[in-house]
């Protein structure tokens, strides 16, 4: 359906429309641009001359303008956003999680990567488990905790692109968390969700439950021992968190229940500098980080989707979802097989993204059924809280950061008063002998959180991501392919209905032979649905597990930024 001229017309149509039903199209209508003819948008693209941010919550992303304003470099504004986002979205992130970012450098036109994820501890071992007859690491607890890496990710940042002190940066954080800050709609929802299951962990009710229970939509929230710890960190640096004060209560909490991280694990920990890879997807050069991480399995899906042709298929075809599908079943198989800690094991990374590879992988999908050979185990990769933000300058620095506990808030384990939970990502462990992520002392974990790039003949085009567990490079394809292919906008990318396939193959080992589920959203019609059943796929309910997408886009013949923050969480993208 074409979007009409006239807003009364469009709004009478889209009402008789929905109260049809599925007969005419899908349960929940995208939203319609009634002026400007880009049916899948919510809302315009924002557009700014001197700096752009978007962030998944619109304090942080005043807050990341207010330092730019300040004379910060887009790097100090990530940091500021990202530990705000710490206090006012503690369901997808914090200090006690792990972080990645790639960094556009205007200076020097150089493109550098950080992986500041956290390691196992040295008391964490698949003879320790076998000896308590585990037969996973658990999900929840003190026993799936490793190392949080974004404090130390911060400085590494800080240190090498950074402007402003870390006490300047911090002090937005500190005021709202002392001072309190309203929580918005979808945040308050989560709270609620990992209470059910985190409320009974030492230190969790006393930090987020004060009143006996999760704090409400518009309610004031405060964090005041959040706000001691970040001035910890502002007065003493990255050693203040790991070989400092809070090392030493960390290490105190996790003896007293169990775990297994000590304060020799975080006094050791280091973040790595590396070199983010790339895929060209039809003119659009496509980076991604290499492994422990899956950004590479967007760059195989593309590589795979780029033998079609995508564009005469259509947007919301079953041809389209079907092919998608397909190539994301192959990419997953790789994944689980390949996908680890690249400091103990080969990864085939030049391999795997090569063009070459992707022509062999093609010949094994059927374009009219779905296979079934390639599904796995009901794994938590499926599921995980995160938060994405981007931050543009006016030198035209530009930063893709990523950061999260991993499933919910983490493992719920909130130690003693530093007002923030420690991730459970260690669950991602392998504990089968000999698997390219099977569990080891030192080494870190699969990842499933990952920013991504695109630079287009040698210059900056845009930064992007999109979290949620699995459904991050099936999003990342998913935005690439919407702008390439379809013609969208970058805030219609992120807004148009999405495509989730659940069941390939984990890391952790685990297989399913049922094909897994495709989930799509409610922007897909019931005659597409039924096409795709015919093809053999089995077409799962919508659960919500979509993920979330900021984005900043350079436009370099006219001097702007243009920034885009979806419809699915509360986020904004704001310049100036």
């Amino acid at each position: 359906m074409k979007p009409t001229q006239n807003p009364g017309i469009a709004a009478t149509i889209g009402l008789a429309i929905l109260l049809l039903g599925d007969s005419v199209m899908a349960e929940r209508l995208p939203g319609f641009d009634r002026v400007t003819g880009a049916p899948h948008a919510s809302r315009s693209e924002v557009i700014a001359p001197n700096g752009m941010a978007a962030t998944s919550h619109p304090l942080a992303t005043q807050i990341a303008l207010d330092i730019l304003k300040a004379g910060g470099t887009a790097v100090d504004a990530a940091i500021a956003a990202n530990a705000a986002l710490g206090l006012m979205e503690p369901t997808g992130c914090g200090i006690g999680g792990d972080l990645f970012a790639i960094v556009w450098d205007a200076d020097k036109e150089e493109l550098t990567g950080l992986n500041a994820s956290g390691r196992a501890p040295a008391l964490m071992t698949i003879e320790y488990f076998e000896e308590n007859g585990i037969d996973e690491v658990p999900v929840f607890g003190p026993l799936p905790v490793s190392v949080p890496g974004a404090v130390d990710g911060w400085f590494e940042l800080h240190e090498r692109y950074g402007r402003l002190g870390m006490d300047e940066l911090l002090a937005p954080s500190i005021d709202y968390a002392r001072n309190g800050f309203p929580v918005s709609e979808v945040i308050a929802y989560y709270f609620v969700r990992n209470a059910e299951r985190m409320s009974e962990y030492p230190g969790f009710k006393e930090t987020y439950m004060a009143n006996g229970r999760t704090p409400a939509k518009g309610e004031l929230f405060r964090n005041p021992r959040l706000a001691a710890t970040y001035e910890m960190i502002a007065e003493g640096g990255r050693d203040a968190f790991y070989k400092g004060e809070i090392a030493r209560r960390i290490d105190a909490y996790m003896t007293e229940h169990g775990g297994l991280l000590r304060y020799e694990d975080l006094a050791a920990h280091t973040s790595e500098w590396v070199t983010p890879v790339s895929s060209n997807y039809r003119g659009w050069d496509v980076y991604e980080l290499p492994p422990n991480g899956q950004g590479i399995a967007a760059l195989q899906i593309l590589n795979v989707l780029e033998g079609y042709d995508i564009a005469g298929m259509g947007f919301g075809s079953a041809e389209y979802i079907h092919t998608f599908v397909e190539a994301k079943k192959l990419a997953f198989e790789d994944r689980a097989r390949f996908y680890a800690d690249m400091d103990f094991v080969d990864v085939p990374v030049e391999r795997l993204i090569s063009k070459e590879y992707a022509a062999e992988r093609r010949k094994l999908i059927d374009p009219e059924r779905a296979s079934t050979r390639v599904a796995a185990g009901e794994g938590l990769l499926e599921e995980g809280d995160t938060i994405y933000l981007t931050v543009a300058d006016s030198a035209g620095n530009m930063v893709s950061l990523i950061q999260s506990n991993y499933v919910g808030m983490g493992s719920g384990m909130t130690p003693g008063d530093l007002g923030f939970v420690l991730q459970d990502r260690a669950n991602s462990f392998s504990l089968t002998r000999g698997h390219a992520n099977a569990l080891e002392p030192g080494k870190r974990p699969f990842h499933t959180i990952i920013p991504a790039f695109v630079m287009k003949d040698g210059k900056p085009l845009m930064s992007f991501g999109l979290m949620g567990g699995s459904m991050q490079p099936q999003g990342h394809a998913q935005i690439v392919v919407n702008m390439v292919d379809f013609g969208m906008n970058l805030q219609e990318a992120g807004d148009a209905a999405r495509i989730n396939h659940t069941g390939s193959s984990q890391p952790d080992g685990s297989r399913m032979d049922d094909g897994g589920l495709v989930r799509l959203e409610n922007g897909f019609g019931e005659p597409v649905r039924r096409a795709l059943e015919a093809k053999g796929h089995r077409i799962g309910e919508s659960n919500g597990s979509f993920g979330g997408y900021q984005a900043i886009y350079r436009d370099a013949e006219h001097g702007v930024y243009y920034g885009a923050s979806e419809v699915r969480k509360d986020g904004q993208a704001a310049g100036y």
